[in-house]
């Protein structure tokens, strides 16, 4: 019988909000309930008994439950009802929780600011890994070994600047960046240094409208 009233309460709710504009109410502090449950928040507030304030809130907490189903097999999704209920009553709803729910301090908690990063990158699209990577070879002892490396900075450098320009690039401006990077230290030519030919990734569907249009022509 109770459960019954309460849920008269809540559609009679419902269309008396159609009477008024919602620029001329409260703003909610968890709209995705809508203003009935609110509504019935406020009204649970003013209710004196304690048994039936507990009563009401409980049906409250049901009646939200129902609105979101689908998230019922998510764990502690009762806890969050109840949190989400202390926070429409804002905290002053003197009930029996069933559990412990958030603190109105809480909630004004901001997260520590991340510090934006100090690197001086020269050329953004080959970024920082590489720039470390350069100066680990600049003082990397001679021999096969740094020119594996080398030759394997450069075709990332290689690969890097085709996804960034689509044109492409020849194989001395990578070394000549690569040059560049190093103060001048590691000074290498595309005669004696040939870089892997980068290609271009092509969606399927650009792929597809490309033969579509080249049928039309014949």
């Amino acid at each position: 019988m109770f459960l019954g009233s309460y849920f008269i309460f809540y559609y009679q709710s419902k269309i008396s909000l159609y009477m008024e504009y919602n620029t001329q109410q409260r703003k909610l502090p968890l709209p995705e309930y809508g203003r009935s449950v609110q509504n019935m928040v406020d009204h649970a507030l003013t209710i004196e008994d304690r048994a039936e304030r507990q009563r009401c809130a409980n049906t409250i907490v049901n009646i939200m439950g129902g609105m979101f189903p689908h998230l019922r097999d998510i764990a502690d999704f009762k806890h969050k009802l109840w949190d989400h209920l202390a926070i429409m009553a804002d905290f002053k709803l003197d009930i029996d929780y069933p559990v412990e729910v958030v603190r109105k301090e809480n909630l004004d908690v901001k997260p520590n600011p991340i510090a934006y990063s100090n690197h001086n990158i020269r050329y953004r699209h080959y970024g920082q890994f590489i720039q470390d990577l350069i100066a680990i070879a600049v003082d990397y002892p001679e021999g096969e070994e740094k020119k594996r490396l080398l030759r394997m900075i450069a075709n990332h450098m290689k690969k890097d600047y085709t996804n960034w320009n689509k044109d492409g690039v020849e194989d001395q401006k990578i070394l000549d960046d690569l040059c560049d990077l190093s103060g001048g230290k590691i000074q290498l030519s595309a005669e004696q240094f040939k870089l892997l030919e980068q290609r271009t990734f092509v969606p399927r569907r650009r792929q597809m409208n490309n033969q579509n249009q080249q049928k039309r022509k014949y």
